[in-house]
């Protein structure tokens, strides 16, 4: 048992010589005179060994946030709502069109890629809204430094 207990010991820390994982977990933020957001990230990037050659990989998941920050009877005669937000690695988009008042206030999206391009901790997040005749930019920096 006590073999056993040691060589399983061993291949671990072999195991866990021959890679090395970051976690770039991230929380940027910010705000207009009508709208806030967050843009949250958690990436993983992997170093590794195999055959000899020194490896990479990546992944990382993400959610975006926009919420209104006034009255939802303010976006009642809401009709059409778009938004792009661009980071250093990629943007991402969404329009919504409404028939009736929208039952919230809080728009959102999210995804995941594996081998994408990675959001640097300094990064500066650019978002534009577009809701009806009204528009406004901002920018959301990161809270988790």
């Amino acid at each position: 048992m006590k073999k056993i207990c040691i060589l399983l010991i061993f291949s671990i820390l072999i195991l866990t010589a021959c890679s090395e994982t970051t976690h770039n977990d991230y929380l940027f933020s910010g705000e207009s005179k009508h709208w806030e957001a967050e843009y949250t990230y958690n990436g993983k990037e992997t170093w590794g060994e195999k055959d000899g050659q020194r490896t990479y990989s990546n992944e990382h998941d993400f959610r975006f946030i926009l919420k209104y920050k006034g009255s939802l009877e303010e976006l009642s005669s809401l009709q059409k709502l778009e938004y792009y937000y661009e980071t250093n690695s990629g943007h991402g988009s969404g329009t919504e069109v409404f028939t009736e008042p929208p039952l919230s206030g809080i728009f959102s999206a999210s995804g995941s890629s594996i081998g994408g391009g990675k959001v640097h901790e300094d990064a500066v997040i650019k978002v534009h809204v577009k809701w009806d005749d009204f528009e406004e930019s901002f920018e959301l920096h990161n809270n988790s430094k």
